[in-house]
């Protein structure tokens, strides 16, 4: 697992003195439009990936809650902008519907997809969107896009590998590396990127002392 640690954190360094300490999580409130949700008077951390990407668990091993966001072994349950409270009144955490969409109608992906984009880019208290990659699969079109997108539109986000338990560490980095190599075809440089397994517990350390940098520019 450190040869997979030291590689990711090789391309973007990050640094902190103290880990966000999570002492309470609560769900707040589930929103279908972007002008529906909680007033933004605190900073705000969103979560967004295709479907069965395992964002349901990422999250509760964030908060070290086994039930605070709802897992499903049914793709896409989740369809609005739900929002979790950190700490009391401390910072919000978002779980946004997956862009893989599942199995929906058109006019549903429609819906979806104007959800997303409005409030990624009318949040304006947004202080950064985690994009989640299954690390069993080769580089995802899909997910590729999306990444691209986000960085065509100036949204600030860090790129989550999921499930690295779930197959050999030889082929996690073939993924990860083939990943990266896509992205760099447009990308001078890389965003930040984490390695995790909410089964094993790994990589949520990094990613809170990531949002405590963040929270602490």
């Amino acid at each position: 697992m450190s040869a997979i640690h030291d590689m990711l954190f090789s391309i973007n360094v990050i640094c902190t003195l103290i880990v966000m300490l999570v002492k309470q999580a609560n769900y707040l409130i589930s929103s279908p439009r972007v002008e529906q949700c909680p007033v933004p008077d605190r900073p705000e951390f969103a979560f967004i990936g295709r479907s069965n990407v395992g964002k349901s668990s990422l999250i509760n091993m964030l908060a070290n809650q086994k039930d605070l966001a709802k897992t499903s072994s049914s793709p896409g349950k989740t369809q609005m902008i739900n929002h979790f409270e950190i700490n009391r009144k401390e910072q919000y955490w978002v779980d946004l519907p997956g862009y893989g969409y599942a199995k929906v109608s058109k006019k549903q992906r429609q819906s979806f997809h104007s959800m997303i984009w409005n409030y990624l880019e009318g949040r304006e208290n947004l202080v950064n969107l985690f994009a989640l990659i299954d690390s069993r699969h080769k580089p995802q079109q899909i997910d590729l896009e999306f990444i691209n997108d986000l960085g065509a539109r100036n949204i600030p986000f860090a790129i989550v590998f999921t499930k690295s338990d779930k197959s050999k560490q030889s082929d996690v980095m073939k993924n990860v590396n083939a990943f990266n190599a896509e992205l760099m075809k447009r990308w001078e440089e890389l965003p930040p990127m984490f390695l995790t397994s909410a089964v094993k517990k790994r990589g949520g350390e990094q990613m809170l002392e990531f949002m405590t940098e963040l929270l602490t520019k």
